[in-house]
């Protein structure tokens, strides 16, 4: 019974669209977090009577046909890349990004990856890195003896010292673009790589056209909303349920279908 094999689809499907909902939840205080959604497509179709056909010779036609669906897969699980909220930190060296872009981090192998995550720190060179001491591009190194750090909404760095009037400027920061962010490949650390999906990276100033502005001392919050996971989370469980039930159903038939006597 085909019923039995297409309600197995859609518990597949149903279980990854769980996953997907848990991994969200799961990253609701994770900084720069891009929520997913699982998107599905139904599968090829038998058909038993194809619309259209003859069905008189007086040329008279089948309407609409008979066609069995044979289940659904999954399709794709696209990042929702929208705005997360600003949380203020108090800490100098975090940055929001405020539009568009993310920042370039120097993998120790030598790659670029890409972050949203703007908690950065010092390591022990004065270097401007993330949480795992990963080197932010262009590189900025803080001087020793800085005794406050300001940087810009346009990524432009400025130290100030003791015993002297004009800041320092002592680095530029810039952002990156993708033509199709939903494409970058996500590595975990909250880091991501180029892909052929997402295109090349478009490098430039915050604040220019296309790109995003900085915010010093906060960072951009998970864009996952608690009620809308929980909301999506009981839909799925109930469709899970109910593809199991369908399964019970075709089993008690067979099960009736073969009790017959003749």
């Amino acid at each position: 019974m085909q019923a039995l094999r297409t309600a197995a689809t859609g518990m597949a499907a149903q279980q990854l669209n769980v996953e997907v909902i848990s991994n969200n939840i799961a990253n609701m205080n994770t900084v720069g977090f891009k929520k997913q959604r699982a998107e599905f497509q139904d599968l090829l179709y038998q058909t038993l009577e194809r619309a259209g056909a003859q069905s008189s010779d007086q040329g008279t036609v089948v309407p609409t046909g008979v066609q069995v669906g044979g289940g659904v897969k999954a399709g794709s699980v696209y990042r929702v890349t929208e705005q997360g909220s600003m949380t203020a930190t108090g800490n100098k060296y975090d940055l929001a990004i405020n539009g568009r872009g993310y920042l370039q981090v120097l993998m120790p192998s030598g790659e670029t990856a890409y972050t949203r995550a703007g908690n950065l720190s010092l390591n022990d060179q004065g270097q401007l890195v993330t949480e795992d001491g990963y080197s932010v591009q262009p590189a900025v190194t803080i001087p020793a003896d800085a005794i406050d750090v300001a940087i810009s909404k346009s990524g432009q760095v400025q130290v100030s010292k003791s015993g002297v009037t004009e800041p320092e400027i002592v680095g530029n920061l810039e952002l990156a673009n993708f033509l199709n962010e939903g494409g970058l490949e996500a590595i975990g650390d909250n880091l991501f790589l180029e892909s052929g999906a997402s295109g090349p990276a478009t490098t430039g100033a915050p604040g220019s056209v296309g790109f995003g502005s900085l915010q010093q001392g906060y960072t951009e919050a998970s864009n996952v909303d608690a009620v809308s996971e929980i909301t999506a989370l009981i839909v799925a469980q109930r469709a899970y349920e109910m593809n199991s039930k369908v399964i019970t159903s075709a089993d008690e038939m067979l099960r009736t279908a073969s009790n017959v006597r003749g």
